[in-house]
């Protein structure tokens, strides 16, 4: 059960080891996705104050995540003690990834890195090394994973289903408005041009207005192609959430642009999220240049 205190349970925290190349870092990225706060490569010595720290500043009941390995030097070789003395006073579960040393060599010879223990021997030679360091640790192991057969999306979707919930796992997709004037967001998976539409900045009662003031709102729906272009979009991008969820990605982000960011593209925004939470998608709006005219 979830460790107790005095102002009630603590989060989970989730300890990341395991063999070089074997996935620690996708597995650390894919609990931040699912909530978790994660620090990486982290002094086993320093684990319960940095637990202590993540109470003080985030609450008792924020998930944690700590990758220890043997990048930590002789540092890591306290990592044992500390799990088995309960210093976190979290349910703690020790996440173990591993693969054969075949696999793990090619993907370290692919990286161009050097193995943190091979000193001026081959890279095998640091494996093995490595998996000596590490054989109590592996036996100790609440969840092991064997990462030799599995891609990227696999890892996460397995990582996903032991740490995740139904909320955490979820697709969240955000849609945002913005002025070609101001750039394109860069971090956009996709992006739709409004400026194929009548500009209500030409209307005098709608100019200082924006688009979520319904009379804009109405008008921009109004306009030839609007309607046509909702209705051909909106699937297009549904179809692409089921793509993304079985591909183990979790965020999904809709940049939709016109000359200011001010009227259509905050009025296409809106109503774009509105259809895609009809489909069941957790949906939410970000007008990045509004207010900036």
């Amino acid at each position: 059960m979830t460790a107790e205190t005095d102002d009630g349970p603590r989060g989970d925290l989730v300890v990341v080891t395991g063999m070089t190349g074997a996935g620690r870092s996708t597995a650390a990225k894919e609990l931040e996705d699912l909530g978790f706060y994660v620090v990486d490569n982290l002094p086993p010595s320093l684990l319960p104050d940095t637990v202590r720290l993540v109470d003080q500043n985030l609450g008792r009941g924020q998930r944690m995540a700590v990758v220890v390995d043997v990048r930590s030097g002789s540092f890591f070789h306290t990592l044992r003690a500390q799990l088995a003395q309960g210093a976190t006073g979290r349910r703690t579960t020790l996440l173990f990834l591993d693969a054969t040393d075949e696999v793990l060599v090619r993907r370290q010879e692919a990286a161009r890195r050097p193995h943190p223990l091979q000193g001026s021997g081959r890279l095998l030679d640091g494996l093995v090394r490595e998996r000596k360091v590490l054989a109590d640790l592996r036996g100790d192991a609440d969840l092991l994973i064997d990462t030799t057969s599995l891609n990227v999306h696999q890892l996460t979707e397995r990582i996903a289903d032991a740490f995740g919930s139904p909320e955490t796992t979820r697709l969240k997709v955000t849609v945002i408005s913005f002025g070609f004037k101001y750039g394109i967001p860069v971090d956009a998976d996709f992006l739709a041009d409004m400026r194929f539409l009548p500009n209500p900045y030409w209307v005098a009662e709608l100019r200082p207005l924006n688009g979520n003031d319904e009379p804009v709102a109405e008008f921009v729906m109004k306009q030839a192609g609007a309607e046509e272009f909702l209705d051909g979009y909106v699937p297009v991008l549904a179809g692409v959430a089921d793509g993304y969820v079985r591909e183990g990605k979790r965020f999904m982000r809709i940049a939709i642009g016109c000359t200011g960011g001010k009227h259509r593209s905050v009025a296409m925004s809106e109503e774009i999220a509105r259809r895609l939470r009809e489909l069941g998608l957790d949906a939410t709006t970000s007008h990045r240049d509004l207010g900036r005219e």
